[in-house]
């Protein structure tokens, strides 16, 4: 037992003491508590800090390695960033519940084993849904309630293959499993549902986009990344991941080619970038693993920016979608600026951190062999350049212009802006620091002659063919369809023919009780009153002739049975 600060009580507190307080005090809470827990984080040593025994069984609710406090690292700052970007905008209940819906996050991150894992796992899910809630429109509170329907039914598949793996080990240790059996398959899948894989994709853009400007901030850090990291640690090396990967890849690159509003088209950019993680998870090599860590730093980072950005300019305009936006460039050069760079990290463009970190996936394929998963990975990163690197910042900023003159944006949301787009400049020109603190050494130069000129290259090709192609990108007011409308709509529909049926089938059975209560009223409680056939003393010939006739259908019986 070794005494130190867990990273999720100045968290915890900080949420507590945020929806308490208001003003100046409110927002020095807000800074400080993440920072506090960066120091808690950095206090851990590796290995199993605090261990306890639950129901008869070894828990250990705190352990440390590289990966959890990298992981846990980002999840922190990433609480800094959206704190200072909502610092004045959001309510209190909404930086409340995403500074516990972090806390969850962290925890995941340092628990031991399973019991603790899928405690803090739905923490994330209760308070995740109440930064949806936190939107304020009916929009939002349907979204939210689906979202925690899709994330309670991952959670009990989840719960399901632990209490199996439980039962049948005798141990809730977090180790390293293999899908290939009922136990490991249900845990499996619990993540992958909260890593918005197939089929269950759709819960993230159909929930993310009904946050506040603020709230969707929150919302893209936490989720999907302790999916991976719970991957890592999990399932490294299992090659079904490859090809979930793979197809979470172009799902999010082919449905954000498509969208219209803004958030929706970095929600399934989300996708598209998670997807990269699985799929070096899948590889399972450390310089894979390495790439998947330093990936989902990366990408916390630029997707967080990219919220930022487009939340700024719903704050400041009141519209999401791409056909009511444009020109924003000129009262808007900051935020404009601060998308760019998201936008060329996200497309992995030399000199930002996506460059730097999805390079190491791309080469973790190439030295196993894997050439078709890496040419795949190379006209990904091409679809990514079309829809996030190009179509995101051309709709919103240098379209035709829409006649709207907003402000730029309050302070607050442009100093955490370029506070990200800093880091994601800093860590694509100086990766070291970052690959310093993976879990495994790193033996690999992002900046080689061929590897510039391949990304520049297949970057550049994919930018002219989206202009070469402008009128065919044109956005329209029309909305896609994705695997939510099995339980949306069609599930509505058979929902209410069920009922209808079932209604049916009541009120028939309700007819014929009603019948049948007549006809007894009628003709067989008149037998049962006094002076009725039944009520009367049978004479003994009446009685033989009963008898008689019982007699003769058992020896009819008797005879059809032998």
């Amino acid at each position: 037992m070794i005494a130190v600060v867990p990273p999720i009580l100045p968290l915890l507190l900080g949420a507590v003491l945020i929806a308490m307080t208001s003003g100046k005090v409110r927002a020095a809470i807000a800074l400080l508590a993440p920072l506090v827990s960066l120091w808690a984080i950095w206090q851990m040593p590796d290995g199993v800090v605090w261990s306890a025994t639950f129901m008869g069984l070894h828990i250990e609710p705190l352990e440390g390695s590289a990966v959890r406090r990298l992981f846990a690292t980002i999840f922190v700052l990433m609480t800094f960033g959206g704190a200072l970007f909502g610092l004045r905008q959001a309510r209190a209940l909404e930086l409340a519940a995403g500074f516990a819906y972090a806390a969850g996050a962290v925890g995941v991150a340092f628990a031991g084993d399973l019991i603790t894992f899928f405690v803090f796992w739905e923490i994330m899910a209760l308070f995740s849904a109440l930064v949806v809630w936190c939107g304020g429109t009916d929009a939002s509170r349907a979204a939210g309630l689906r979202y925690i329907l899709m994330h309670l039914l991952g959670g009990i598949v989840l719960m399901v293959g632990i209490g199996a793996l439980v039962t049948q080990s005798g141990s809730a240790d977090l180790v390293v499993l293999r899908a290939d059996s009922f136990a490991t398959c249900m845990i499996l899948v619990g993540v992958l549902v909260n890593a918005a894989a197939p089929p269950f994709s759709a819960w993230l853009p159909d929930a993310y986009p009904e946050g506040s400007a603020t709230g969707s901030v929150f919302l893209s850090a936490y989720t999907t990344k302790t999916a991976v990291l719970a991957l890592i640690l999990l399932f490294p090396g299992e090659k079904l991941l490859i090809a979930v990967g793979l197809y979470m890849i172009f799902y999010g690159i082919i449905y954000a080619l498509m969208e219209n509003d803004i958030r929706r088209i970095l929600a399934y950019s989300i996708v598209n970038q998670v997807g990269f993680m699985v799929c070096a998870v899948g590889i399972g090599t450390a310089t894979a693993l390495n790439g998947a860590t330093a990936h989902a730093f990366a990408h916390i980072i630029y997707k967080g920016l990219l919220f930022m950005s487009a939340g700024a300019v719903i704050y400041r305009t009141g519209f999401h979608k791409c056909t009511d936006l444009g020109g924003l460039y000129r009262t808007m050069p900051l935020t404009a600026i601060c998308g760019i760079i998201g936008a060329l990290a996200i497309s992995s463009f030399p000199l930002t951190s996506g460059f730097t970190t999805k390079s190491l996936i791309s080469e973790a394929a190439k030295h196993e062999g894997l050439v078709w998963v890496y040419f795949m990975l190379a006209a990904a990163s091409a679809g990514v350049f079309l829809h996030a690197g190009i179509k995101f910042p051309w709709y919103v900023f240098f379209q035709k212009d829409s006649g709207l003159r907003p402000k730029d944006a309050p302070w607050n949301m442009g100093a955490a802006m370029v506070l990200f787009a800093a880091a994601c400049i800093f860590l694509g020109v100086y990766p070291q620091p970052l690959y310093n603190l993976l879990p495994y050494p790193v033996d690999y130069t992002a900046y080689t002659t061929p590897n510039v000129l391949f990304y520049l290259q297949l970057l550049l090709f994919s930018g002219l063919a989206f202009f070469l192609l402008l009128p065919m990108m044109k956005r329209t007011l029309t909305i896609t369809l994705d695997t939510d409308w099995l339980w949306r709509v069609a599930g509505t529909k058979l929902a209410g023919v069920a009922s209808g049926i079932s209604g049916s089938v009541a009120s028939a059975a309700t007819a014929g009780v009603s019948v049948l209560r007549k006809v007894i009223s009628a003709r067989v409680l008149p037998l049962l009153k006094p002076g009725g056939a039944f009520a009367q003393s049978p004479s003994i010939g009446v009685t033989a002739l009963w008898m008689l006739m019982l007699l003769a259908i058992y020896v009819a019986m008797e005879f059809w049975r032998r």
